[in-house]
């Protein structure tokens, strides 16, 4: 529960210093005196506002301003602490924002037991603290997107625990859903690539270029060929000079062969050289090997009579396709190599079944999740249903029908269920969405029910209202009264208030009032705990003459009215 306030240059206050106890307590004052202020303080104290808002919080005539209360810790908010890596004190916890003015600018700090934390983790801890409930908050309640955040929150651990499934299976499949937008998206963004690359390798693949080093191959086999004339006549000469002379003249081999005969006849008178004659026989051997394959070749020259023209028009084939692509030979080996790799990194139609066979289960997953929701919320609004009309009827609503109405929805992050609150005030008037039906002081009654309800099922210990008597009189405040009463029996209650029928019913009374000193405007908050300065705050509220409204100031008083 919050223990303590202080307050320094805020609004029309210079310094302040509460302290609370367990219970109900009230905060009175003619309008305008600054009773808004402590709600204000414990709203920004607790993570709310901008920089327009904080503006106006800050004193006239500051630059700077503070506000630092004091938490007496239970179970939820220790539990926060460790979640958060905070070191876990005892008892109390001290949370503080500072403001100040730089030029035009303002910054502010946020400190909790005396370590900086941001806004986001101090709005987590917020709803484990207090639960505050503002003027214009029960218009929230006309909106169906409130009303399920409402119904959701009134679910107990279990439907918490299915809700939290239900967001895995969501964010499970919107990510898969992702994931396949995104390669239909690539696929279809480079389909005109992919028809160029795939026409490209056709291209090569119907000529078959394979070989990076075929067109070196091709340029030298034509040389070959268009000098084939001159290598017959090359060849002629060599078997004319080498074996078979034209003009009776001995060739190369007739000479060799009568080299190796009159050797054989000088070795047959010195022995000496019969190793020379090996090398005679071996130079013949050599000489009828070479003449083999000059033969060979030359049969083979004679049969390419239409071999240059095949190894031209295969040149002129890769030579349009160099024009075509505007690349040299090596370019087009490379490309090809690209192309191919290309081809093997984009998503193919078999990747893209993966994706969607991947967000397909994803979705029959989030579906089934969707439905366990919907089921437990049913359940949970009946039983919201029964509980709000046990404290509706209490507060002059004896007549009152609720009914919580379920129509699905496109599925998003909170499930397919859109929900409306139903209300009918008077018998034989037909139930109608809230908005359409209640007025402003059965609104404010019903967000009472509902905060009563809520409170049993709330983390936090501490409840806030304002004016939620708005609208009311005569029985309803006494009933109001009762209800804050019983609420605070179990949770700490701060309520401001122009009732003197809640007032009195408090157990303990703040009294706001404005000074004007030297034309500086001051508020100052004044704990009541004499019987009379509660009577005389409590006759203000009750109006009428002195005598009267004093009278029943004190019967209130004696009565405690709650």
């Amino acid at each position: 529960m919050l223990l303590g306030l202080r307050l320094n240059n805020i609004a029309l206050i210079e310094s302040l210093d509460l302290s609370f106890d367990k219970g109900f307590s009230v905060f009175t004052g003619e309008t305008g005196a600054g009773k808004s202020i402590f709600l204000l303080a414990i709203d920004s104290l607790l993570g709310a506002g901008n920089s327009s808002s904080f503006s106006r919080l800050m004193r006239v005539g500051s630059n700077c301003c503070s506000i630092e209360g004091c938490f007496l810790i239970d179970r939820s908010v220790k539990n926060w602490l460790e979640e958060n890596s905070f070191d876990t004190p005892e008892s109390e916890l001290y949370i503080s924002r500072d403001w100040k003015a730089k030029g035009n600018r303002l910054t502010n700090r946020i400190r909790l037991n005396g370590e900086i934390i941001n806004r986001k983790q101090l709005l987590s801890l917020r709803t484990c603290l207090i639960d505050l409930v503002q003027q214009g908050q029960s218009h929230q309640l006309l909106s169906p997107t409130y009303q399920l955040q409402m119904l959701d929150s009134f679910g107990a651990s279990s439907f918490q625990m299915s809700l939290k499934r239900f967001q895995l299976a969501w964010n499970t499949w919107k990510k898969a859903k992702l994931n396949l937008t995104k390669a239909i998206s690539e696929y279809k963004s480079i389909e005109t690539e992919l028809l160029n690359v795939q026409n490209f390798l056709d291209d090569l693949d119907s000529v078959q270029i394979q070989n990076p080093l075929e067109e070196q191959d091709l340029k030298k086999e034509q040389d070959r060929l268009v000098h084939g004339v001159r290598i017959q006549e090359l060849l002629t000469s060599l078997f004319g000079y080498l074996k078979e002379s034209v003009n009776d003249s001995p060739t190369a081999s007739d000479l060799l062969l009568c080299s190796i005969h009159e050797l054989r006849s000088l070795i047959a008178l010195d022995a000496s050289f019969s190793s020379e004659l090996d090398l005679l026989l071996e130079s013949h051997q050599k000489l009828e090997e070479f003449l083999f394959v000059l033969n060979k070749y030359q049969v083979e020259l004679s049969n390419e009579s239409n071999e240059l023209e095949i190894v031209q028009n295969r040149i002129a084939e890769i030579n349009r396709l160099k024009n075509r692509y505007k690349l040299d030979f090596d370019g087009l080996i490379l490309k090809q190599r690209q192309s191919i790799h290309f081809l093997d990194s984009i998503a193919s139609e078999h990747a893209l079944e993966v994706f969607e066979k991947a967000e397909m289960v994803a979705r029959l997953t989030l579906e089934k999740e969707s439905l366990k929701i919907t089921s437990l919320r049913k359940q949970y609004a009946k039983k919201l249903e029964e509980d709000l009309l046990k404290y509706l009827h209490p507060l002059g609503l004896e007549d009152i029908r609720f009914k919580i109405v379920f129509s699905l929805t496109e599925l998003k992050e909170t499930g397919a269920d859109s929900i409306n609150f139903l209300f009918s005030a008077n018998p034989g008037q037909p139930l109608m969405p809230l908005a359409e039906t209640a007025s402003g002081g059965e609104l404010s009654r019903f967000l009472l029910a509902l905060k009563t309800v809520f409170s049993q099922v709330s983390g936090s210990t501490t409840l806030v209202f304002d004016e939620i008597d708005s609208g009311v009189s005569g029985r309803i405040s006494t009933s109001i009264a009762k209800l804050l009463k019983e609420i605070s029996a179990k949770k700490q209650v701060f309520c401001i208030t122009h009732q003197p029928v809640i007032a009195a019913s408090a157990d303990f009374h703040f009294s706001v009032s404005k000074t004007v000193d030297n034309g500086v405007t001051n508020s100052k908050v004044l704990l009541l705990e004499e019987f009379r300065d509660r009577q005389s705050e409590l006759a203000k509220l009750a109006g009428g003459t002195f005598e009267e409204a004093s009278a029943y100031a004190a019967s209130l008083l004696d009565n405690k009215a709650a």
